[in-house]
């Protein structure tokens, strides 16, 4: 239908009187969403069920208290004290199943008294959601990949520590060593450490441990390993073929200057594609037992030209290299191992997104297992953002060499924008609980496609 132009402006431009009465309004109608995916997990017992060992004396119970966090996570707060923006909303209560939010001092006193054995027994439950998708899909070959990254504070909080921070030096930290799932793009697990110990402090343990409880659902299931060159170590390594797991991991050259030295003046590359080229060798350190593959690429990069540049003329170039180490004990092609390694970048986005979007960043309070406590909050707003879409959508990609998420996912802001936080009035008609939402086709089409899926 075509518009003329006096039908689509307004020649109306007075500013509205503001009226505030209690009326059973909500800013988050895409909760209605949530509620039955919350429903399908059986989220709300298996907290019951997790963290029934803490002594609570508030009629506000530990369970609900991390359930409220992770809709507070999801629903884009970041402040404890930013609950008082949304206390009184109706349907925010009902997902949770109140008649009245708690306030920050609540919240606050909460995550306070929560103890290290529940921050784990929680660990436990996220890492289980993880599992139960595992096991639904039934996976030939999963990739892990595991990094560190830095949570910094201002102020003081109980096992933070000063360490090496580029961007914020002399802030105190937490930085907690990560495992991620390539194929879902979910963190499975996490290591909760002090700011000032290096990346492979407690890795190997944590590595072994991931492993094992994958193989205990999914005892065929091919694992792979993916890491950087500050896990490097032979006692690492050496642990990764005891599991027998495939793995590649980036070598330092910073710590070996013979081996930098000899890639630098090897004279026969063989060539991989227009830009990279490598060559192939077993090498190890002189301290080391074994050696093992190694794959030494060197890519072609265009030099920066420094000086003063005629661009009316024309402009310069100079050829350069970026080289890099892999050691593996993969026996595919090295144009493989190359796209495989190089395909580990991709959970630098999952860190981008978990401190943009689930505040993954923001330390809360003063004990350290609160602070945990709320990391896992917002680990659990990022695995069940993802788990919704896996829920109602079929895998859109293929296994690929990079191991790039098998599913097209939308970032928790994207979705939060589009559904999560849209207006709605809840309202009984004949005794029934219906919420009411604008007639908006888009948003109709998507919420009533999720319920369809999840109901």
């Amino acid at each position: 239908m075509k518009f003329n132009k006096s039908f689509i402006h307004s020649k109306t431009h007075s500013v509205p009187e503001l009226r505030f009465e209690e009326q059973e309004l909500t800013s988050f109608s895409g909760l209605a969403i949530i509620q039955p995916l919350f429903q399908q997990l059986n989220l709300k017992s298996r907290l019951r069920h997790c963290l029934h060992h803490q002594v609570c004396s508030s009629i506000y119970g530990f369970p609900t208290i991390v359930l409220l966090l992770v809709l507070h996570i999801m629903m884009g707060y970041r402040k404890l004290s930013d609950i008082k923006f949304y206390q009184d909303d109706p349907f925010v209560a009902h997902t949770l199943g109140l008649r009245r939010l708690p306030d920050s001092s609540t919240l606050s006193r909460h995550l306070n008294l929560i103890d290290a054995g529940n921050a784990d027994r929680l660990r436990q439950l996220s890492q289980q959601l993880v599992l139960d998708r595992l096991v639904e899909e039934q996976f030939k070959t999963i990739t892990l990949d595991f990094d560190g990254s830095v949570i910094s504070t201002t102020r003081w909080a109980e096992g933070t520590a000063v360490g090496y921070n580029k961007k914020k030096k002399g802030q105190r930290s937490y930085y907690p060593l990560v495992c991620t799932v390539a194929q879902t793009s979910q963190v499975f697990d996490s290591l909760f450490r002090a700011g000032n110990v290096h990346d492979s402090n407690g890795a190997r343990q944590f590595i072994v441990n991931c492993i094992e409880k994958i193989r205990r659902f999914l005892p065929k299931i091919v694992i792979e390993v993916r890491m950087d060159s500050a896990f490097y170590s032979e006692e690492i390594i050496a642990e990764l073929e005891r599991v027998k797991v495939e793995f590649t991991l980036s070598v330092p050259f910073a710590r070996y200057p013979l081996l930098k030295e000899e890639i630098e003046t090897a004279a026969h590359w063989m060539p991989i594609d227009k830009t990279n080229s490598y060559i192939e060798h077993q090498w190890k350190p002189k301290k080391w037992k074994t050696s093992y593959r190694m794959l030494s690429i060197r890519k072609r990069v265009l030099l920066q030209q420094k000086g003063v540049v005629q661009l009316d003329l024309f402009t310069p170039y100079q050829d350069g290299y970026d080289f890099q180490a892999i050691v593996t004990n993969k026996k595919q092609s090295a144009e493989k191992v190359m796209n495989y390694h190089r395909g580990r970048g991709a959970q630098e986005g999952i860190f981008a997104e978990l401190k943009s979007y689930a505040q993954m960043d923001y330390i809360p309070v003063k004990y350290k297992a609160g602070n945990q406590v709320y990391f896992l909050c917002s680990v659990m707003a990022h695995n069940l953002n993802r788990e919704l879409q896996m829920k109602v959508r079929p895998q859109e990609r293929k296994r690929n060499d990079k191991r790039a998420p098998l599913w097209e996912f939308e970032s928790l802001s994207r979705f939060r924008n589009k559904l999560l936080r849209k207006a709605g009035r809840l309202i009984k008609p004949q005794g029934r609980l219906v919420l009411s939402m604008n007639a908006n086709a888009a948003i109709k089409e998507e919420m009533e496609f999720y319920q369809a899926s999840l109901l």
